[in-house]
């Protein structure tokens, strides 16, 4: 062993007594390795042979790497590969920390690999709408939630952060509480609670312009966030023709390879071969000769079925509110709990059942697979949108009558208050002014909180509905199909009722209403945003134990990259509208004068003028003031919409000079073809010619030399002949022609040798 070791060390090479020419080559000999480990992944070889290559050059430049300095600069340069490896090592690691840091990462590759892509994509957005919540409940939450409890004026100093005395007795009952009334609704939970000072605390903190700009900059936030990720999503798909290659690329692209579950891998087997099929039979069915007037007829009674249940569906979710405006005049203790929770379970079940009867009236109109999805979530779309503008056209007419009732309600507090004046005044002009518990001052019906609790109601009951409904409808359905299929009549896993899919279209739309619902009412209740955030993280939980226990793959599995951009314009819209219905009242309705930070203004808005003048130099209010003159806003919109318009043509203009340019490298490689096929042609047509020469050579020395041994057997023969009958030989006259015929020179009688004739066959062309 000592004697190896030695030899060994002899081996080695030691750069100390290398010169400086076989430094450089060694230092050439480490790079080539370096390169060779970096390209080893795309070489064609096999996994053995680059796993041993890869372990033989790590080694070796390990071993001299270090060592290719000169003189002094040696130990610096070693210092320095080995703080390089290092930050490599560091960089490698963290991020793998930072992949592992990602919420529920590897659930998702879980279900990931059991479901395909196409069901992750809803966990991913669901995590995505999850950060975008965290961010609103941050802001609202550390900009107007905690300021107010920590530096407002506490609770029952003032009458709109108490109980009113008609309310105490019954304001800890789990009915009151559970409709967020009682002392739930006299917190910071909704808007009515905050104070109207400008500062509150030591910090002298603006509660009122807090409050306002937190609500203008979540709504600035959630659209900077989506166009953002839209936009980032249109750049990683890139603007691409399908039809170029449509086989080639579902031949090589239209496998999932996260896929992990034989019964998944089984369904995309069959959704490729469906896609396959369509490609293949979509020339025929466009030339297919159906009934076109019945089609024409079936779908338009379907448009009309459709149209039908939209409009009951929105009449009803009117009826209701109205029926509910009634039962709140009337008083909501003398009624059941379905009656005071009447519109928020409509509108869960509305959005239930309503979807299952669109997919039933969609088989009347034999549309292709993918233009029917369309359909449905345009349908489901309209479905959601109508109900939530129903929805605020009631709440409008509600929002009118408590007006109409705060107007008498402030007149007839001004009267109280002027009687009461009257009174102490003319018996004792001295005597100390009467006060009041908060409790037992009147109060206006604060409209905002009134609001704030109808969405704060309808996040809740429709949660809830989501749940029950994925309790029942799948786990218990799933248990029932499991433990009775060993005793019933048919197949229930393969036929009815099965197990349960997991719908990705439909749970996506839920979320993006139930994203539009917070939008519209977190300026109305800033606990909006902590709802769905405890909504959310719940339903992660939930909706990934039921999807990996109680769901199966879907029989096509869709890919997910083609409808991200098509959730997020969803989701773009809903927030465009979401935030028309607020940003009216904010502008065109005056607040309540009891109750909110904004009392005592004639509009919310007002709060940013007085901010400026109280606050800020004379010169830089009259500057915002010339900044927000109509003649100077209305100009810049226009400058806006001008560059918007620009910047859109040049886009189009970008994407058409792509195209022209795909079409010519397209039409420059069929003329390749064309010509290396042409080459080809030619190229086997010379073949066959040489083939052709050299089979007739072939036989040309084939006679030959078949003429040669006739020649030789029939001068062999005469011999015979001539010694048999013992009589002289006759003298031969020789004839050249006779002769050469029999292949025999024409001096002797040795035969002709014939040189073999060469053909030349032409080289084929290099394709």
């Amino acid at each position: 062993e000592d004697e190896l070791e030695e030899e060994s060390e002899e081996s080695e090479v030691r750069p100390e007594s290398l010169s400086p020419e076989e430094l450089e080559m060694l230092k050439e000999a480490v790079y080539e390795r370096k390169k060779l480990v970096q390209g080893l992944r795309g070489k064609p070889w096999p996994m053995k042979e680059k796993l041993v290559t890869l372990r033989e050059s790590q080694e070796f430049v390990e071993k001299y790497e270090g060592a290719l300095g000169k003189g002094k600069g040696r130990k610096i340069y070693a210092y320095k590969v080995m703080m390089s490896k290092k930050w490599m090592k560091f960089q490698r690691d963290f991020e793998n920390f930072k992949t592992a840091c990602i919420p529920w990462e590897m659930k998702i590759k879980e279900i990931e690999s059991h479901f395909g892509s196409s069901v992750a994509s809803y966990f991913i957005f669901l995590r995505w709408m999850y950060g975008i919540n965290m961010i609103l409940f941050c802001l609202t939450f550390g900009l107007v939630m905690v300021p107010e409890a920590l530096m407002g004026r506490p609770y029952g100093t003032i009458p709109r952060k108490t109980v009113p005395r008609a309310e105490a007795a019954s304001a800890m009952d789990f009915a009151v509480l559970w409709d967020f009334g009682g002392y739930a609704q006299y917190s910071v939970l909704f808007y009515g609670y905050y104070n109207n000072q400008r500062a509150i605390g030591w910090l002298k903190f603006r509660m009122p312009l807090s409050y306002f700009l937190v609500g203008v900059g979540t709504v600035a936030y959630s659209y900077m966030v989506v166009i953002r990720t839209m936009a980032r999503n249109a750049n990683e798909s890139g603007v691409g023709d399908d039809n170029s290659f449509n086989f080639s690329w579902k031949m090589f692209t239209s496998w999932d390879y996260l896929i992990g579950n034989p019964e998944t891998a089984d369904n995309k087997f069959a959704s490729i071969t469906t896609s396959f099929k369509e490609a293949i039979l979509e020339e025929q069915e466009s030339c297919k000769d159906d009934n076109i007037h019945l089609t024409r007829f079936l779908r338009v009674l379907a448009n009309f079925l459709v149209l039908c249940c939209l409009a009951g569906s929105g009449y009803l979710i009117y009826f209701v509110v109205r029926r509910s405006q009634k039962f709140a005049l009337e008083g909501l203790e003398t009624h059941t709990w379905w009656e005071r929770n009447e519109v928020n379970m409509v509108m869960s079940l509305l959005g239930m059942f309503c979807p299952m009867l669109f997919d039933v009236i969609s088989a009347l109109e034999n549309y292709h697979p993918r233009v029917a999805l369309q359909w449905q979530l345009g349908r489901i779309f309209a479905l959601f949108l109508g109900n939530l503008y129903t929805f605020i056209i009631a709440l409008m007419d509600e929002i009118n009558l408590k007006r109409e009732e705060e107007k008498i309600i402030k007149f007839n507090i001004t009267m109280w208050e002027a009687s009461l004046y009257n009174a102490t005044g003319s018996e004792n002009s001295t005597a100390l002014p009467v006060t009041f518990h908060p409790a037992d001052v009147p109060r206006g019906p604060c409209w905002e909180t009134m609001v704030g609790q109808e969405f704060v109601r309808l996040i809740i009951s429709d949660t809830m509905t989501t749940y029950i409904t994925l309790l029942i409808g799948d786990f218990l359905r799933a248990v029932l199909v499991r433990f009775l299929n060993y005793c019933w009549c048919w197949d229930l896993e393969a036929g009815f009722p099965s197990y349960s899919e997991f719908d990705v279209s439909g749970n996506v739309l839920g979320l993006i209403f139930n994203q539009g619902m917070i939008w519209m009412g977190a300026f109305y209740a800033p606990c909006l945003p902590a709802l769905n955030v405890l909504r959310l993280h719940v339903s992660m939980y939930l909706q990934c134990w039921a999807v990996m226990c109680c769901n199966v793959p879907q029989e096509r599995v869709f890919k997910a990259s083609g409808s991200n951009n098509f959730y997020m314009a969803m989701l773009l819209v809903i927030l465009f509208l979401s935030t028309l219905p607020a940003i009216y009242t904010i502008v065109t309705i005056p607040p309540s004068f009891d109750c909110g930070p904004f009392s005592g203004k004639k509009r919310m808005f007002d709060v940013i003028q007085e901010t400026l003048e109280s606050d800020f130099p004379a010169w830089f209010s009259k500057v915002f003031s010339y900044a927000s003159n109509p003649g100077l806003v209305l100009p810049f919109i226009l400058l806006m919409v001008l560059a918007i318009y620009y910047l859109q043509s040049t886009s189009k203009s970008y994407k058409e000079a792509n195209v022209d340019l795909k079409k010519k490298l397209q039409t420059q490689n069929e003329e390749n073809k064309r010509k290396n096929k042409l080459a080809a042609l030619k190229a086997q047509t010379d073949l066959e010619e040489a083939r052709a020469a050299t089979q007739t050579a072939e036989q040309k020395n084939n006679n030959a030399s078949l003429q040669h041994q006739h020649g030789e057997t029939s001068s062999f023969r005469v011999k015979i002949k001539q010694r048999i009958s013992f009589s002289p030989p006759a003298p031969r006259t020789l004839h050249p022609d006779t002769h050469r015929s029999l292949g025999y020179l024409p001096g002797g009688g040795f035969p002709q040798q014939r040189e073999p004739r060469m053909h030349r066959v032409p080289s084929l062309q290099r394709h």
